[in-house]
This record gives structure tokens, C-alpha cells and sequence, in this order.
């Protein structure tokens, strides 16, 4: 296994869409562990995650929210680790607010932002940000990019 990435979701409801980011990850060979925890209903359990996580081996750390998609700046504003956001549609405006709320971060708190329901293009950026570091998986994604050109 090459690097260590953490996959976040704010509900259970997320799983579907967040299993993208998982599956990349374990195609790459990057290990991953997957969380449910909400910056709204459970702020100190989200706090201890990402006060520790650098501590806990994470080197890329995924966060998935929809409606008031605070999760991953709240990620970012506690950790010096790469932070991912995926916004998740939702019925009220169909992922723009998610988007949104990701994308217009404060500077000094940023977080790289996929498309809306992006997460398997977190997981392909989560192996590019690895690959600085692990010349194997570089090479994996390589690879990948040069299957998708046909």
C-alpha cells in the first residue's frame, strides 16, 4: 500500500456517492479508512478526527457534505493535511449550495473542491497529491490517465 487517505461523510446517506473515493483509492492501492461524522451533530467528534489525524498516519483527508456543507472547512481550519471536499446534491438546490460553501473558503482555510457528487475525482486528485511523495503510484496514475485516452 502507498499513502493513507481518510474518506469523511456527514451522514450515513452520503455512503453511495462517497464509495467512489474508496474504490479509486483501492484501485490505486492507496490504503483508506471511511468516517461518518457531521460538522452540525457531532462537532467535537469531528474536532478530535482532524486535531489527530496527521498523528493517525493520514496524509490526504476527503470530506463529503451536502445542504450546509460545512464539514470540509471545518477539516481544514484544524489540520495542515490536504483537505478534498465533495459536494453532495441535494433535493433544496440541487448541490449548489454544498459547491458554494466549499469553494468560497476564507484564505488561509483552503479546500480543494470536485464537482458535485465528484467523489471518485477526489480519489483520482488524492493519488495525484500522494504521488509527490510515492514515484509507484505516480506511476499508477500515469497509467490510468492512459487508459482514459483510449
Amino acid at each position: 500500500m502507498t499513502g493513507k487517505i481518510a474518506i469523511i461523510m456527514g451522514s450515513r446517506s452520503d455512503a453511495e456517492i462517497m464509495s467512489g473515493a474508496s474504490d479509486i483509492a483501492s484501485t490505486f492501492g492507496v490504503e483508506s479508512e471511511t468516517f461518518v461524522m457531521s460538522a452540525h451533530r457531532s462537532p467535537q467528534r469531528v474536532f478530535e478526527f482532524a486535531s489527530s489525524a496527521e498523528n493517525n498516519g493520514f496524509e490526504v483527508i476527503i470530506a463529503g457534505a451536502g445542504m450546509a456543507a460545512h464539514l470540509p472547512g471545518v477539516i481544514a481550519g484544524l489540520t495542515c493535511l490536504p483537505v478534498i471536499g465533495v459536494p453532495i446534491m441535494s433535493a433544496a438546490l440541487s448541490g449548489m449550495d454544498s459547491l458554494l460553501s466549499m469553494v468560497q473558503m476564507p484564505t488561509g482555510v483552503p479546500v480543494a473542491t470536485v464537482a458535485i457528487n465528484g467523489a471518485k475525482n477526489a480519489g483520482i486528485l488524492a493519488a495525484q497529491i500522494l504521488s509527490v511523495k510515492y514515484p509507484e503510484l505516480r506511476e499508477a496514475v500515469r497509467k490510468h490517465k492512459e487508459t482514459m485516452r483510449g
